[in-house]
């Protein structure tokens, strides 16, 4: 079975120049498009290329040099960046120091000929297989710009109406955008510049990919949206294959079929169960994570589909001495996690596997000289049964065969011929320093992965807390707001009651149910009690207990009152007005004109139970039938008066005749 899996989930592009020079102006490509069958071939052009990239979106775009496709570092950053998102740009000869092509072909079986044509093939068909580095600029991390679609203008008298309108949709829209990102659950900073009426603009800047965000690039009217991702220092390249390691692997059949993968260190690496899965697919789960040295089970004997799997991989096999108790089992899986039974059972087998065998991979590392492959030792003691004397032998004659059978017999050598050799000793104690210098950087660089990967879990840690806060935040307004709101229905419940207890008294006071005056309840008649001759008291009163038509109203202290405050009340149509005080001529006249009753309030026996009054029927029948007699005499007074100022003024006329 083949150690790689196919990369080919879509289309390859294989590229090769086939005339002219990317730094001149016309340079033709041999392109090859193969989709795992068929292969299809054209010569075209680098703007036909870029034409039919953007068009199709390839997986992978393969070459065996990139600055065929770029005449320099920042043309080739520029090329990365106008790539789809789902499409990789693939050096398959190696990364900073490639090698030749037709090695690398030779190597993985691929075929090869010198024409642009059969290396474009080569280079589309090795990049299928997994063979070479995917060339990357950018890092996972995308900045998402909202800001003005046009300019604010330069004067005019709308100019700050249309400024405000501008900052306004920009606003509006960074809202959209954070709400759609909030929806995804993505990680995002957000840094706002406020301005005239909303935002001059909002950057997001978000942990994932264009193509993980829901948000596109656009511009429509007064606002433009932008995406781009954040640039690297430089080039990097990764591995399209990852190293496989030498592993222990732990499998639980069944109808669930689990798999656990473990190092030669005793570190879980990977957990899997399925239930659909068939054998092909449970050693290609594998296959993908490493070679293995030991295959495990839980139980004794080993089952058989176990067994087949340990025979495919031609493994050593292990199996408890009785099967392992389910306690047992979930002490040694404590610190990793599982999703079900079957993925903790097969963990089990491979970590009490690595348990039984731990102190044999130590004295392996410590027999082994520096330079040499652990695992490959390892697993041939473990797997293999031989010794690690016999296999260190056995690996140095290897590496000597080839020399003793070209073996000569030896000669004097020439001046020239020893100054090349010690040149050649030297650059062999150089090329070893540099080895070591090497393993060094090696070791710093994973020590700076790690740091790497500490300082972004705080990040993470971070920004969920921030947006926790927010969030806490958000929920605490929306509690002031709430408790505003029930403090002021409150407020407006304690009015009403209120209300509602002035308007029962009223009730009972036009009712015969009235129980707070002593005397009988016949022959009295409610009184409403208006503090002042005022425009503001008598709403008060009407407000607070109402002014009908009819009613009997006592005005406290009546002074004071003009014009439009005694038309106010004329306007309730009242029964009679008591009054306590001096009223002025201009409202006396007002009333009386009205045909309203006004008498003195000292005339009428009341008693007062709060803001109300109750008084005696027929004291004020008295009152209004004095004032009755009052205003006949008045009218006819005013006749009288009448009277002598026309014969006054027929006198007058005659006089003048």
């Amino acid at each position: 079975m083949s150690t790689r899996t196919s990369a080919l989930d879509a289309v390859v592009y294989g590229v090769d120049i086939q005339s002219g020079d990317v730094r001149g102006d016309a340079p033709s490509y041999a392109l090859v498009r193969y989709d795992g069958e068929d292969l299809e071939r054209d010569v075209v052009t680098h703007r036909k290329l870029r034409r039919l990239i953007d068009d199709e979106e390839p997986a992978i775009i393969a070459t065996d040099n990139m600055y065929e496709l770029a005449a320099d570092k920042d043309q080739l950053i520029h090329f990365l960046g106008s790539l789809p998102t789902g499409t990789k740009l693939v050096q398959v000869t190696g990364a900073e120091q490639p090698e030749p092509l037709s090695r690398v072909a030779k190597r993985h079986g691929i075929p090869y000929g010198k024409e642009p044509m059969k290396e474009a093939e080569a280079a589309a068909r090795l990049a299928a297989h997994n063979v070479g580095h995917e060339v990357s600029a950018f890092t996972d991390t995308t900045e998402v710009k909202v800001a003005r679609g046009r300019s604010t203008g330069s004067g005019g008298w709308s100019e700050d109406r249309y400024t405000r309108r501008i900052h306004g949709s920009v606003r509006t829209r960074a809202r959209e955008v954070e709400s759609e990102l909030e929806d995804e659950n993505l990680a995002y900073e957000k840094d706002v510049r406020e301005s005239y009426g909303g935002y001059a603009n909002a950057i997001f800047t978000v942990e994932a990919k264009p193509s993980e965000i829901p948000v596109s690039r656009n511009r429509s009217g007064d606002v433009r949206v932008e995406i781009e991702r954040e640039r690297r220092d430089g080039i990097e390249f990764r591995p399209l294959a990852k190293r496989r390691d030498h592993v222990i692997v732990g499998i639980d059949p069944g109808t669930t079929t689990a798999v656990a993968i473990a190092s030669l260190e005793g570190e879980v690496l990977d957990v899997w169960s399925s239930r659909m899965s068939d054998t092909a697919d449970v050693i290609e789960w594998i296959v993908e994570r490493g070679r293995p040295i030991i295959i495990a089970a839980d139980v004794t004997p080993m089952p058989e589909t176990v067994e087949k799997f340990r025979r495919s991989f031609d493994a050593a096999g292990w199996t408890p001495e009785s099967d392992l108790p389910v306690d047992e089992k979930q002490h040694r899986t404590r610190e990793d996690p599982y999703d079900d039974d079957h993925q903790r059972d097969a963990m089990a087998a491979a970590l009490y596997a690595f348990d039984a065998h731990e102190d044999q991979f130590e004295r392996i590392a410590r027999k082994l000289p520096p330079g040499l492959d652990r695992g490959e030792v390892t697993a041939r003691v473990v797997a293999g049964e031989e010794s690690v004397e016999a296999v260190l032998t056995d690996l140095e004659d290897d590496d000597h065969s080839e020399e003793d059978q070209t073996k000569h017999e030896p000669r004097e050598l020439t001046e020239e011929e020893r100054q090349i050799k010690d040149l050649k000793r030297q650059v062999e104690r150089l090329q070893s320093h540099v080895g070591t210098l090497e393993d060094r950087l090696e070791q710093k660089d994973d020590r700076i992965d790690e740091l790497e990967s500490d300082l972004e879990a705080a990040r993470r840690k971070e920004r969920k807390e921030v947006r926790r806060d927010r969030e806490v935040t958000r929920h605490r307004r929306t509690a002031e707001r709430l408790e505003y709101e029930r403090d002021e229905a409150r407020e407006e419940v304690e009015a009403l009651e209120a209300k509602v207890d002035r308007m029962k008294a009223l009730w009972k006071l036009d009712h015969s149910n009235f129980s707070d005056v002593s005397a009988k309840k016949e022959g009295l008649v409610p009184v409403k009690v208006i503090e002042k001759f005022t425009k503001g008291a008598i709403r008060e009163a009407d407000d607070q207990y109402g002014i009908a038509p009819s009613d009997v109203v006592f005005v406290r202290d009546a002074s004071g009152a003009g014009r439009s405050t005694a038309e106010l009340l004329a306007g309730f149509e009242p029964r009679v007005v008591l009054k306590k005080g001096g009223l002025s001529e201009i409202a006396d006249e007002i009333l009386f004109d009205e045909d309203i009753p006004v008498g003195p309030a000292d005339d009428v026996a009341m008693q007062e139970v709060d803001e109300l009054a109750v008084a005696r029927e027929d004291d004020v029948d008295a009152v209004i039938d004095d004032w009755h007699e009052r205003a006949r005499d008045r009218r006819l007074d005013r006749k009288a008066e009448m009277v002598d100022q026309l014969i006054s003024e027929h006198r007058a006329g005659d006089n003048e005749v």
